[in-house]
């Protein structure tokens, strides 16, 4: 069941999804991760980031971070944005997802998650049964070896690309790059 691996779409960064062309899609929340989707591993959030998040807010969205950190680490990322988050997921685990949705008060038909890994953020997302957007790491262009787990998700991308279905995010435009 390699499907339960792919996602719905895949963006060059957080930062570049179309926003606006979600919400007339109908969503209304966002799950996000933290680490190396909106800032890179163990780092602090910025002021560049937290004014990103209050624009998706403003947009309509409500949002929650999904991570597998620990409660102090979020605390730190939270410190200026206030986001509501879900420490320890343990992703895959579908439970986490569930939570955040439900913490959003909405139905799961109207929430994405946007990460950067196959194995956890994709696949949780997928067995939760919410709609995920794949996001290239924070650092993708700068690191040179990128590890057996990257590796596995290229992997994964080459077989998606050939066999993926239409999906009502099919054609949200990736900077430059569509995602269908």
């Amino acid at each position: 069941m390699i499907e339960r691996l792919f996602p719905c779409a895949y963006a060059e960064s957080a930062f570049s999804i179309d926003y606006a062309k979600l919400y007339e899609r109908g969503y209304r929340g966002i799950i996000f991760d933290v680490d190396n989707t909106l800032v890179a591993h163990g780092a602090d959030s910025t002021p560049r980031v937290d004014a990103f998040l209050e624009s998706v807010r403003e947009s309509g969205f409500s949002i929650v971070l999904l991570s597998d950190n620990d409660t102090q680490r979020l605390e730190r990322f939270t410190a200026e944005n206030g986001l509501p988050y879900i420490p320890d997921a343990n992703k895959p685990n579908p439970a986490g997802f569930e939570e955040a949705a439900k913490l959003l008060g909405l139905e799961k038909t109207q929430v994405v998650c946007v990460g950067d890994q196959v194995f956890t953020d994709i696949l949780g997302a997928n067995r939760a049964g919410i709609d995920s957007i794949l996001v290239k790491y924070i650092g993708y262009y700068e690191r040179g070896w990128k590890g057996k787990r990257r590796a596995a998700e290229s992997m994964v991308l080459a077989i998606w690309r050939i066999t993926r279905k239409r999906h009502r995010l099919h054609d949200i435009e990736i900077e430059g790059m569509a995602a269908t």
